[in-house]
């Protein structure tokens, strides 16, 4: 029998070292986790003490430290209570609110999607002058427009009306911006060709080719104008005179007046359970879509 081969020291050495690669060291920074930490509690501290406040009677606000719970925990008289002052006004903000929102923040993701693939899939005169036109728009705040909407639609008889507030939300110039870079690279011409010649409409190749490639930017923009429609305050402020039309945010802002005027009811409780009420849906909006932002990055990282 042949005796078996013996591994010289120096190929021992070397095999040891090809398995056991080293690993590269992680880098800290203390100042940039220190910055880290700043910002996170700078963005928290402000929804703790909300949340915290709401579980507050009226007298606990002003009898407790701002960050610490009181004796009593009075959240859910404080919803029942908010939902049930003035005959249920609150609830009849909310149902505008998300009015408000649905055909106008909706609308305006449509139109901005619609006009963002147009202007990047197609060739035609004047592209220059449009894309100036939009760069103008987003360059003028919203505040600067109040006005002259105001009047405008002073003259036209729709003041204190629900299209007071969903017309203007209709016009989102970042959001077409947005949808024309994104629309740009995300929808190949290639698809869209091969669309053509299988005999599709140009509508038909939109819903059904490019929408499902522009969910991610699709979102992007539809939480975008949904956080501005919900938040939106001066615009309304402007425009509505009857409470029945407000939305969540001067229906609040009108509570707090009524709280700070002589003789007015004092409930800054309901001001506050009210306020958080408010970003709920906000916040489980932001949850429920961002695994379609997640899917678009994955997507993304697989394309070469």
């Amino acid at each position: 029998m042949t005796a078996p081969p013996t591994i010289r020291p120096a190929a021992r050495r070397a095999g040891a070292g090809a398995a056991a690669p080293s690993r590269p060291r992680r880098r800290r920074s203390v100042t940039l986790t220190v910055i880290t930490c700043l910002a996170l509690a700078y963005s928290l501290l402000p929804l703790a003490w909300l949340v915290i406040s709401a579980t507050k009677t009226q007298e606990g606000l002003f009898s407790s430290f701002g960050l610490a719970f009181s004796s009593d925990f009075a959240l859910f008289d404080n919803i029942a209570d908010t939902f049930a002052y003035q005959d249920g006004i609150f609830g009849r903000w909310l149902l505008n609110t998300l009015l408000y929102v649905v055909v106008g923040a909706g609308g305006a993701t449509l139109l901005a999607a619609l006009a963002g693939y147009g202007l990047a899939k197609f060739r035609f005169r004047g592209r220059a002058a449009v894309f100036a036109v939009i760069l103008a728009g987003v360059a003028v705040p919203p505040t600067a427009l109040a006005v002259p909407t105001f009047l405008m639609f002073a003259k036209l008889g729709l003041t204190d009306t629900p299209a007071a507030i969903i017309i203007p939300a209709l016009v989102s110039p970042f959001g077409l911006y947005l949808m024309w870079t994104y629309s740009t690279d995300a929808v190949p011409d290639e698809i869209l060709e091969s669309a053509r010649v299988d005999g599709a409409g140009e509508f038909k190749s939109f819903f059904s080719i490019a929408v499902p490639l522009l969910a991610p930017g699709l979102v992007t923009v539809l939480l975008y104008n949904t956080v501005m429609t919900w938040n939106n305050f001066f615009l309304p402020l402007i425009m509505l005179k009857d409470p029945d039309l407000f939305p969540l945010t001067l229906g609040l802002y009108s509570w707090n007046e009524q709280a700070t005027t002589v003789g007015g009811d004092v409930i800054y409780n309901l001001v506050i359970t009210g306020s958080l009420l408010t970003i709920v849906p906000l916040i489980a909006a932001f949850l429920l879509l961002q695994r379609y932002w997640q899917s678009g990055l994955a997507t993304g990282g697989l394309k070469q």
